[in-house]
């Protein structure tokens, strides 16, 4: 079933709509919708490489409005619509979520944790949907979200835009290894951070 997702997707990319395409599948990807918008990111960047900022600002600004609605999802709706999302992708407990930020370093543990989630592969949407159902803090949340999965689609968007279709499976091979790199930076960024404030705010 995803493969053909996948496939369809692909050939939405050539469609004069592809940019409210794009906004729309990055906005239900991050709650719901098993492809990335890397699909659609890399052929458009290819077919339009001027375009490629408007491309990454679209992806960027639809996932994160998404992981905001799927961080609702598990605020109010986790045991009617969040649980069944999990079972989709094959996640049937759920009963330790609420424990991983209460012990101290929660906040930067589930901060890496949506960092690792909006570079790689991991199912972006299962962290945003548990970070409503933990009460996470939403603006931690906001801000990891936008610079984790923005950072992602950057660089997608930059490289092919600036440098053609031969970045293409450069990106498509090496993109968990880049993804992992930039996750280490945005976490030691992060922890940082947070120590800043805490130490400030002290």
């Amino acid at each position: 079933m995803f493969k053909e997702i996948y496939n369809k997707s692909i050939k939405l990319a050539g469609h004069r709509s592809s940019k409210s395409i794009l906004g729309f599948i990055s906005f239900i990807e991050s709650f719901i919708f098993p492809v990335p918008p890397d699909v659609l990111i890399i052929p458009m960047t290819i077919a339009k490489r001027k375009e490629w900022f408007k491309i990454f600002l679209i992806a960027t600004t639809g996932s994160v409005l998404g992981a905001c609605l799927g961080y609702f999802i598990g605020l109010v709706f986790f045991n009617e619509i969040g649980i069944k999302i999990f079972e989709l992708y094959g996640v049937d407990n759920t009963s330790f979520l609420k424990d991983k930020v209460s012990s101290e370093g929660g906040i930067i543990a589930w901060m890496t944790l949506l960092a690792i989630a909006g570079f790689t592969p991991v199912p972006f949407k299962l962290l945003t949907i548990t970070s409503g159902f933990v009460h996470f803090n939403f603006f931690y949340f906001v801000i990891t979200s936008f610079v984790t999965r923005g950072l992602r689609f950057f660089i997608i968007a930059f490289l092919i835009g600036n440098f053609g279709s031969a970045m293409r499976k450069i990106i498509e091979k090496r993109l968990l290894t880049i993804s992992i790199i930039f996750s280490i930076i945005v976490i030691l960024l992060a922890y940082f951070i947070y120590n800043f404030l805490i130490n400030f705010t002290n």
